[in-house]
């Protein structure tokens, strides 16, 4: 499993119920579509959390790379309804980060004599 992150904020004047029923409506299709495999949708919490990410944490699970470089394709071809959806929320978001991460210690990981 790899989880691919984005931590952002929202822009000025976006209201954030509404932000969050459009980011809820693309990643939902993203799931129905096979693109990806789930996902989760956060916020900082009484203003815990790092100053340099954003407010808001989105984790997407994907099974492996080429599924999301199947996410990314479908956002890219500027097809709708993607890029409706994809319009919808990426036009609401400034101070961006991204990581990609996967679980420890891979299902495929050959365990043995491992020096530390």
């Amino acid at each position: 499993m790899d989880l691919y992150n984005i931590w952002f904020d929202l822009k000025a004047g976006v209201r954030d119920g509404a932000f969050s029923d459009d980011l809820q409506q693309f990643l939902t299709a993203m799931q129905a579509d096979g693109r990806i495999r789930g996902f989760r949708v956060m916020r900082r919490k009484l203003g815990l959390g790092p100053k340099d990410v954003g407010e808001f944490h989105v984790m997407i699970e994907v099974e492996n790379l080429a599924q999301l470089d199947r996410a990314f394709a479908a956002a890219a071809e500027r097809a709708e309804p993607m890029e409706s959806f994809h319009h919808a929320v990426n036009s609401k978001v400034q101070n961006l980060q991204f990581a990609l991460y996967r679980d420890f210690p891979d299902p495929h990981r050959k365990r043995g004599d491992e020096k530390f």
